[in-house]
Parts: C-alpha cells; structure tokens; sequence
C-alpha cells in the first residue's frame, strides 16, 4: 500500500516548528478503544502517521485515541462513537462521519465482537444480540460507508477459529441453517448455548467475506480487497464481560499469565492483545497482502477456513437476507447489493 501523501504542512507554536502530515485517507476500527482492536489502531497510527485513524466503539473509558496520540507525539487518531447493536445508531453514525469530513477510506476494520454465553438476548430491533452486533451492524456500516471508499481499499473482517468444527476450539460447534433463524431464533433454536451463537457468528463473518469478495471482483475501476482473520484465543480481552464473575475472574487475571502453557496444552493459535493486533494491522495496511481478497488468515498465516464457509448457496442466503433486512426501502436495497 502506497503510504505516500500530500506535502506535510506546518504548526507553529512559540518555541519549535512541528511537521504535520496532512491526512489524505481514512483507516476505520469498531471496537478500536480496547484489546485487539486498541493495539492494531496503535500499530496502525504508528505506520501511517499520515492517515486518519478512527476508534469507533460504543465506550471509550480510558481515552484510547488520545492515549495514542500522547504516545505517539501524533494527532491522526480520534474516537466517534459506534453502537452495533442498533441499526438507527449506527446510520447515526455513518451520519456523523460524512459530517466531520474526513477523508476517503482506505481501510474499513470491521473487529467489534460480542458474546453472550447465557439466554437469549434480543436488540432494540428485535434481533438476536450476537447477531445483530457480529454480522448485522457491521453488515450495514460497510454498506452505508462503501460509497466513502478510496479507489483501493481493504476490508478486514475478525471472525475467529471457533467457525470451524475441525479446529475443535471447545465451543460447541457452529450451526448454520438459515439468517432468519439466527436472527429470530425458533423456540427450539433459542435453547442454544450462548457460545454456539457466538461460533456461528464466526462462521457468517467468514461466509460474507466470501460473498463480498464476489461482488468486489464485479466492480469495475476499483482495486477492492476483503480477508478474514482469526486473532486466536486472546485471554485478557473484553470478549467474556459478558460471563460470569468466576470465568471473567480467570479470564482476566489468571489465563493471561498462563500463556505458554495454554500454546503446549490448548493451541497453538494463542496470542496476547499485542501480538494478535500487530498481526490485524499487517493485514489492514503491510505491502505485503496488497491485491490479496477472498482469504481467511490464521494471524499472519493464510490457511483454509472451516468447510461450510466455502457452500456458496448458504453465503448467497446470507448475503440477501443482510440486505433485505438492513435497508429501508427498494433503492436502497439496490445500493446495497451492488453489483445486481
């Protein structure tokens, strides 16, 4: 990725003469203000002094973007605020983006996540909560944003290895059958664990990947690229603050200190916030997978992803579920699905 921008302009204070790039691209992280998500929009900040780098989340405590930015000695990275668990909000945010004028977009992170490993939750808008925050918002802030996007552009979806059965993650295994039901579970369906909607979550980000990735080489006159990742199993994170106290309890203070032993005795695929956010990073902006769409990583290793993420009928259901059910009316409709 071309990294080269316009001639950097200049801010005067009283006693010293600062370079300031000019910010000619935007880079987009939901979920960027803590975790995985907070060290890859560092990593990324750090590489491209020159973009715009945007935290969107629904909370940001501790102040991510301006941590990095004091950290750095930059000013290219600021927070907006994100809620995927509602449709209104997010337009309310796509709303708020075009408002501030920020540049095109070279990179769009779709990272946010969200478990639920109780009962049933259900959004404001009547969706399944795992859903609607893993696939559903993501789905319609790529879609309300497309026409933002610089004419070569990344999208990089986290999806996670619990999608695949053969990986044998401990999660119950992914179950797909169609989107209406994961949105609006069946009486019979909703008895599901909690974890199993989240592994199967997993496995819609990979389909839709694939099925994006379709549309993108259709459009003409744009160089568009879309990759899955799986960070790995990243103890520490906010994924379980969802779960009870005695699992949050390990989940934050004892299983990160255990990390050598988690790689001999759970998987090799296990990773600190750091590690897996500088792999995330490479992804959204290293020369090195430019061009590069269609394809699952595991880190920074391209690998095949579970079986079912490759039946192209199962990513087509998806795809006009998503697009029936995210937008408003026809015309928007077809914005959305864009290439037909």
């Amino acid at each position: 990725m071309n990294h080269r921008g316009k001639l950097p302009s200049f801010k005067i204070s009283q006693h010293l003469v600062i370079l300031m790039p000019t910010l000619n691209r935007s880079i987009i992280i939901t979920g960027g203000t803590s975790g995985l998500g907070y060290h890859c929009a560092f990593n990324v900040a750090r590489q491209c002094p020159e973009y715009q780098v945007v935290l969107a989340s629904r909370t940001d405590p501790h102040s991510a973007a301006a941590s990095i930015n004091k950290i750095l000695g930059q000013s290219n990275v600021s927070f907006l605020l994100l809620d995927l668990s509602s449709l209104a909000e997010v337009r309310l945010f796509v709303k708020e983006w075009e408002a501030r004028s920020y540049p095109l977009i070279q990179v769009l992170l779709l990272n946010a996540g969200l478990q639920f490993p109780d009962g049933v939750r259900y959004t404001s808008d009547g969706i399944e909560n795992t859903f609607a925050v893993n696939h559903v918002g993501h789905a319609l802030l790529f879609s309300l944003l497309r026409p933002h996007f610089a004419d070569k552009a990344r999208v990089v979806i986290t999806s996670s290895g619990t999608h695949d059965p053969a990986q044998k993650t401990g999660l119950p295994d992914a179950k797909y059958n169609t989107a209406e039901e994961l949105a609006h579970p069946t009486p019979e369906t909703a008895k599901n664990p909690g974890r199993q909607r989240y592994a199967t979550s997993k496995l819609v980000n990979v389909m839709w990947a694939y099925a994006l990735h379709r549309r993108f080489a259709c459009v003409q006159g744009k160089s568009w690229t879309v990759t899955a990742f799986d960070p790995g199993l990243m103890p520490g994170t906010g994924l379980a603050r969802e779960a009870g106290a005695t699992l949050r309890f390990l989940w934050i203070h004892i299983l990160p200190r255990m990390l050598p032993l988690l790689r001999r005795l759970v998987s090799h695929n296990v990773n600190t916030p750091e590690e897996s956010g500088a792999a995330l990073a490479w992804l959204a902006v290293s020369p090195d997978v430019e061009g590069t769409s269609g394809v699952y990583y595991e880190g920074r290793r391209q690998i095949k992803s579970g079986e079912e993420t490759y039946d192209e009928k199962k990513q087509e259901e998806l795809w006009q579920w998503t697009v029936k059910n995210i937008a408003t009316n026809e015309d928007e409709a077809c914005s959305f699905d864009f290439v037909n």
